[in-house]
């Protein structure tokens, strides 16, 4: 276990270097801004198609590993709504919530870490954690927010979800990389060797964005935020192992990534939603610095007890 928490401490320390840059204001707002741009758009979109292209679909898509997460994730959602209800939220502020414990940090921590951590083979499984994230949940939050506002589903709602589905570079980027790898097309030296280059600055860049914007976040209602960090870090890859190995019986190396990608701290796509739409925003904000400062330890913990697994 010491082992594995050495492996992992790199990957944090590159986020405490960001959150100091940012704390001393050495970098700024707008600085931070415009990296996590770069890294969102350039340097992980290189890095997500340059993976995918090289996979098969039909290889990667486990519809029985999609269904034990997705159930999995399902339940630890509905206990954050039922404990934000019975402490008389609003719909809106329930649903971000859960969000907020069951959306971790796969796109900027989880690719490039356990790619690394775990080899070339954690990307299809991880790949297919980030799909669900962003397809299913991504979507859900946006429906319950805008349809507790207006009182029923519209066909804007609709037309929203999908926009920001299709202009999510993640998105963008595996589903191009699917199609090339279905094509059976080659990836040229050349341009390999750019996406490889430019895919490189993806896991610094990214760590050091996640620290820098987490120098930003305003404490508040930091009992809540320890509660939704707790089913974030606890009980959401908790709920994962048991889908995982007792319900669906599936033990392996690919039930090890995906329970390593469910123990993930709160992703910061949960705060921008949160500000875009006005709810809790400082609440996420608290949940996700306390989530990714307590996941030094816990992450370390369950990529160590899942070595056991494979």
């Amino acid at each position: 276990m010491l082992g594995v928490f050495f492996q992992t401490l790199p990957f944090f320390l590159l986020i405490g270097l960001g959150y100091g840059a940012g704390r001393s204001g050495f970098f700024s707002p707008a600085g931070t801004a415009w990296l996590t741009k770069f890294v969102f758009y350039f340097a992980l979109s290189a890095m997500l198609f340059r993976f995918s292209a090289n996979l098969s679909l039909a290889e990667v898509l486990d519809w029985r590993l999609v269904a034990a997460y997705l159930s999995a994730s399902l339940v630890v959602y509905l206990l954050a709504t039922l404990v934000a209800m019975l402490r008389r939220q609003r719909v809106e502020t329930a649903a971000i919530e859960a969000q907020c414990a069951v959306i971790g940090n796969v796109g900027f921590l989880g690719v490039p870490m356990l790619a690394m951590l775990m080899g070339e083979a954690a990307i299809g499984p991880v790949m297919l954690v980030l799909a669900v994230d962003l397809l299913v949940f991504g979507s859900l939050v946006v429906i319950l927010i805008t349809g507790a506002r207006d009182g029923r589903m519209s066909p804007a709602i609709l037309r929203s979800i999908g926009g920001g589905l299709i202009r999510n570079p993640m998105i963008v980027s595996i589903a191009a990389g699917f199609a090339w790898s279905a094509l059976d097309l080659p990836i040229p030296d050349t341009m390999n060797a750019f996406l490889a280059l430019l895919g490189g600055a993806a896991t610094p860049g990214a760590l050091f964005a996640i620290g820098a914007s987490l120098a930003e976040k305003a404490a508040e209602r930091p009992h809540v935020a320890g509660w939704l960090s707790f089913c974030k870090l606890v009980l959401h890859p908790a709920a994962v192992a048991i889908s995982l190995l007792w319900v669906f019986d599936m033990p392996g190396f690919s039930a090890a990534v995906v329970i390593a990608a469910a123990a993930l701290p709160v992703a910061g796509n949960v705060f921008i939603i949160a500000q875009s739409y006005g709810v809790a925003p400082r609440r996420v904000s608290s949940a996700i610095f306390i989530s990714t400062a307590a996941a030094v330890l816990s992450v370390s913990a369950v990529i160590g007890w899942t070595g056991a697994l494979y």
